[in-house]
Formats: C-alpha cells, structure tokens, sequence
C-alpha cells in the first residue's frame, strides 16, 4: 500500500523519532514498517478496531466481509493480528466467519517477544448464549487458550463444555448480558491490555455505545453493494456523536486504509 497524502504519524516511529526510511510515500511498505505505524501506543490499555466497509456503507457481501476486502487488507488485518494480545470477537461473526485459532507469524516473532507477548495473540468469543461449538479447533488446537466471555446466568453446561473444550470461561456481565466495560476490563486483568476487535457489527456498537473504543482501523472498499447489509456498528446508539480524529490514512488501488483515534485518547 502507498501512502494518499503525507501524514506526520507515517513517517516516524512509535517512539517519535524519524523513521529510519525515512518519509513511506509512494512505495510499496514492508511489515516492519506498518507494524511500527499500527504500533499500540506503549504502557496503557487500548482497545482498537479493524472493520471494512464499502462505499455506500455495507459490512458485509453475502453475509461476511472479504468480498470486498482485498490483499493490502489482509496484511493490515494480519499487522494489526500480529501486534495485538487479544482478538476480540461477536459468536456471529466467529460463525459466519469460520474463525480459527490465531497463527504464530514469523515476521512478528522478535517483536513479540521484546514486548513479553506470547507467539500469537488469544481469540476472545463474546456471547451471552454460549451458542458455540466446542469442537472447532479455534477452541481444541489454539496456541494460547481461547477465552469464551459471558455473562454471570450462562448456561451451566455450556460453560462446563467451553472447559472441557480448553477453553478459558471469563464472566463479563450479570444474567445473560455482557457489559462491554467489563469485558475490556477482564480481559485487561489477565495482561491482555493491547486489544483488538474484529466485529461485528453489534459488539462493535456496543464498544462504541460504552464509550470504550480507542481506535478505529477502517478500510474503506471501492465497491458498492446496495442491499441491507449490516454497517460496521450497530445496536443502540449514542446520545452525542463521539469525534475521532484522522491518525494515518493510506491508499491502494483506490481501497483507503484509514486509522482514526478518540480525541481524548
């Protein structure tokens, strides 16, 4: 991917100093260097989201994401993957999906481990029902346990079987519903402070509602689809509209990479 139009971010490092490229525009970057540009900022807790969207607003084609997402998608999607400590995940978007265990990459290897992170970042499944099914690898084969994140009335064995599967059970909320607070909050008390959400569309709305995302990294797809599609947040909405200002912005073949960060972060 290149980058649009030269943004002061682009060209330094997480730490602020010039990056030793130098200004990234108008050539092809490497992954060291948008692992360096989608660099968590160091020492806080940040919960960030990776969404794509086309033109006209759709979430989806067909019921999931990548028919309009491309190849640089893919490798911001992988980027931002490989710098995070939890993937964080709706039941429905982990079904429609197909979502496997997150893979250890090579490329993110070093940096992980300078960072004391594990080889692959741990898969979080929200869901208030525990309608999942324990006998996917997502939850029998991950390098790190897949943490399921529930509420206090879950059923009692659903939970039972998400242990029996591996799976490490986190109690996010009261009765069947799960507070976006707490979930950020839970996951943040096992050392999973550098998080990522993947959608969908509701559990993203519920992050925003909450006041609890950081970060947006959307990917805005040169296709239009019309139809019904969902849009990349749903669910009830805010009282005020909250502002998030433009961080980074790239373009490839007309797809824009765009990162957007809360005003008060």
């Amino acid at each position: 991917m290149r980058s649009l139009f030269p943004v002061t971010d682009l060209t330094k490092s997480a730490s602020g100093a010039e990056h030793p490229s130098g200004p990234l525009t108008d050539r092809e970057w490497s992954l060291d260097e948008l692992a360096e540009a989608y660099a968590y900022p160091a020492g806080t807790l940040w919960l960030r989201a990776n969404m794509v969207s086309t033109l006209d607003g759709a979430a989806q084609h067909d019921g999931r994401s990548q028919g309009i997402s491309c190849a640089s998608d893919m490798r911001i999607f992988g980027t931002l993957r490989g710098l995070a400590d939890v993937v964080i995940a709706g039941a429905e978007t982990v079904r429609l999906e197909g979502y496997r265990p997150a893979r250890a990459r090579e490329a993110f290897a070093a940096r992980r481990a300078a960072a004391g992170q594990g080889p692959a970042p741990a898969v979080a499944v929200v869901t208030g029902s525990m309608d999942l099914d324990f006998s996917l690898p997502l939850f029998t084969e991950p390098l790190v346990p897949t943490l399921v994140v529930t509420g206090s009335g879950a059923p009692a064995d659903r939970i039972e079987a998400a242990r029996k599967a591996g799976a490490e059970v986190v109690i996010a909320g009261e009765g069947a519903r799960v507070d976006p607070v707490r979930v950020v909050r839970e996951l943040a008390d096992r050392g999973l402070r550098r998080q990522l959400t993947e959608g969908g569309p509701r559990l993203l709305g519920q992050f925003v509602a909450a006041g609890v995302l950081d970060e947006l990294c959307l990917t805005i797809s040169p296709m239009l689809t019309a139809g019904d599609a969902q849009r990349i947040a749903g669910g009830p909405g805010v009282a005020v509209p909250e502002r998030f200002f433009l961080a980074s912005l790239l373009e490839e073949a007309g797809f824009l990479f765009t990162r957007y960060r809360r005003t008060d972060s």
